[in-house]
């Protein structure tokens, strides 16, 4: 080695030990806030880029407003899932809905029998005695009723009603009573009915009323036998005040005789009424005894107390 280079040497060794190079944690501490400056650099420039692109867009392309659809435009449906959506917050999925059974409006609850809901009415299998109506004190007579079996209703020019076949049972008796202002025991009454109580099967009740209004708008007039001769009998319907469900009222009329089969100048009336509750039919015919007519308001007497009878026994 020349003695120039090694000179040289021993300048920079003299100079370097001079220097204060600093300990090692003065260093390394050094270097990281330099590189902490250096992320804080990097963090700040990229959140100024996005700020930048952000209030570009907002410039650039402004947000559309809203344009309402057209009067009388349909919405769109929303589109159905096919399976249930699970919840939001994690829960379990909501189970799917039931589906409305046909024949049932949406939100309609179905009674289940014997667990809500009123008791469903049931048609009657036989009739007790307690099913018919007791007369009034005063129209009493001292005649118990007898259970017969009778003609339920007059002959209507030969008339036929189809709702007999759908007869359950059928009980009938014959009721003789008084008036209230006549004595009672050990005199002559003053009416007696052929008062009748038939069940029918469900549903059927009310045809047997459509079949007698028809019948009767039907024979306006027909012989009937008289006391010595034919005579001429003439039925229309008269307007009722409802009993029961519903009920029909009607009259029938013919000239009186006397025992000898002579004209006495007066009518002879009969009222028949027949009234439904539910699949129930009562009938009441009074016909009278012995040259008596039917009086309106005993009839209608004795026909409320044959309704309430029925629906005691019906329940």
């Amino acid at each position: 080695m020349s003695r120039e280079l090694s000179e040289m040497y021993r300048s920079l060794a003299a100079d370097a030990d001079a220097r204060d190079l600093g300990v090692p944690e003065v260093l390394r501490h050094q270097a990281d806030r330099r590189a902490r400056l250096r992320a804080a650099g990097s963090t700040l420039a990229v959140a100024l880029v996005v700020v930048g692109v952000a209030v570009g867009t907002q410039v650039v392309a402004p947000q559309s407003a809203t344009v309402p659809s057209p009067a009388g435009t349909p919405t769109p449906p929303a589109p159905s899932s096919a399976s249930p959506s699970p919840s939001v917050t994690g829960g379990p999925a909501s189970p799917p809905a039931s589906p409305t059974p046909p024949g049932r409006s949406p939100g309609t609850t179905a009674t289940s029998p014997g667990v809500t809901g009123a008791a469903q009415p049931t048609t009657p299998t036989s009739i007790p005695d307690r099913a018919f109506f007791r007369l009034a004190a005063a129209n009493q007579i001292g005649i118990a009723p007898e259970f017969r079996d009778l003609e339920v209703l007059p002959n209507l020019c030969g008339a036929r009603f189809s709702s007999e076949g759908a007869i359950v049972q059928r009980r009938a008796r014959n009721v003789v009573y008084k008036l209230p202002q006549n004595p009672g025991a050990g005199h002559v009454p003053d009416g007696t009915y052929t008062h009748s109580i038939t069940i029918y099967r469900a549903g059927r009740a009310d045809d047997l009323l459509d079949e007698l209004r028809r019948a009767v708008r039907d024979c306006p007039q027909q012989e009937r036998p008289g006391d010595s001769a034919p005579v001429l009998s003439r039925q229309r319907l008269l307007t009722d005040t409802r009993y029961g469900d519903e009920s029909v009222l009607f009259e029938m009329r013919r000239p009186d005789q006397d025992v000898n089969g002579d004209p006495t100048g007066v009518e002879d009336v009969r009222l028949i009424r027949a009234i439904r509750v539910g699949d129930v039919v009562t009938i009441l015919w009074e016909q009278g005894w012995e040259n008596t007519y039917s009086q309106r308001a005993q009839v209608d007497a004795d026909s409320a107390r044959a309704v309430a009878a029925v629906k005691v026994w019906l329940g």
